[in-house]
């Protein structure tokens, strides 16, 4: 079955499902089908992007925390009902370690899409992963040019040989291995959907370099950031895509490995005696569901509040200083800024 129409719906921080969008209407281009690409990010919540009946669905998204991100879940989830074939693409964390490419993980990403997409009537006709760079220097250091070059030459042309196969009639789905380890790291993903996606969101903060250009808060595709004491904040809705740290013309902007780490430590501290006392003194919070969810929303509850007064400290050049240095991405081995390569 060949097809007439493309419509492509991506989401994309650095630029790595921007690219694989571009790759797949190039692909659609040299077929002679007519392609439309939206960024989700640009779509008002609750408008509806007409879909014709003979056209074939792409969603792309970057993986975080072994899911596609909240913004595309949420986007997924009110798309309106159909009988197109539709397909599914990631961007993983891929990493090159010598002449071996790592590849990423796509965890439940493609599952609990899949299962929304099915309930609405559409039918999965692919699934691709595509282990681009990846630019969480959150965890990890920064890629250098030669890894990034390499991975993408070697995904583009996977890209393009998926949509080859896409455009001609033939169904490609992910290798029953990497759904078994996909299955495996569900508890993880779940994990970072409840509470790990709002701990990454506090971890990000605007050192002295910040000249308050703004760019961040009007490029922040979920609106995440805003201005508080004449300083850039961010709030939970922060999707850790990376597009503001890597982005910012002063290099403004750090990670706070220093305040999570100590943060960490004493917030166990607290949490233990909060439940110690209030077991002593009201009653019991029973173990099991019911305590992980308290201890879960007291530890984002002392976050929130830790990060406010952090934020407010920053005003003071010797503490701003000290948050500085206790950032691993103000060194060179670490802070290497990624954006993925346009135009290739």
């Amino acid at each position: 079955m060949s097809f007439e129409k493309l419509v492509i719906f991506y989401f994309s921080g650095t630029g790595n499902s921007k690219n694989v969008a571009q790759w797949m209407a190039l692909a659609a281009s040299k077929k002679n089908i007519e392609c439309t690409i939206y960024n989700i990010a640009s779509i008002e919540r609750g408008s509806v992007v007409p879909v014709p009946k003979d056209s074939l669905v792409v969603f792309v998204s970057p993986v975080h925390g072994f899911n596609y991100p909240p913004v595309v879940l949420n986007f997924i989830a009110r798309f309106p009902r159909g009988k197109n074939k539709v397909i599914l693409m990631n961007t993983r964390a891929g990493i090159l370690i010598g002449k071996f490419n790592l590849p990423g993980i796509s965890g439940v990403s493609f599952l609990i899409s899949s299962l929304i997409l099915k309930l609405k009537g559409y039918s999965i006709a692919g699934l691709k992963s595509v282990d681009l760079p990846s630019n969480w220097m959150s965890l990890h250091p920064g890629l250098n040019e030669k890894t990034v070059l390499f991975l993408h030459k070697k995904h583009k042309s996977e890209v393009l040989d998926f949509a080859e196969k896409i455009f001609s009639g033939q169904k490609v789905y992910v290798s029953l291995f990497e759904f078994i380890i996909d299955i495996l790291v569900a508890p993880i993903s779940i994990g970072y959907y409840l509470a790990g996606r709002f701990i990454l969101a506090k971890t990000f903060y605007a050192s002295a370099d910040c000249n308050n250009c703004d760019l961040c808060i009007k490029n922040c595709p979920v609106k995440a950031i805003i201005k508080i004491d004449n300083r850039p904040f961010w709030t939970f809705k922060c999707e850790s895509c990376m597009r503001c740290i890597s982005n910012c013309p002063k290099r403004g902007i750090e990670v706070a490995h220093g305040f999570i780490l100590s943060f960490f430590l004493y917030a166990s501290a607290l949490t233990g005696l909060f439940f110690y006392y209030f077991n002593s003194l009201f009653f019991v919070i029973p173990e099991g569901i019911i305590g992980s969810v308290v201890e879960t929303l007291l530890f984002l509850l002392m976050l929130g509040i830790s990060y406010r007064i952090i934020h407010y400290l920053m005003r003071f050049k010797f503490f701003e200083r000290l948050m500085v240095y206790n950032s691993l991405t103000k060194y060179k081995f670490w802070g290497k800024r990624y954006k993925a390569l346009k135009d290739f």
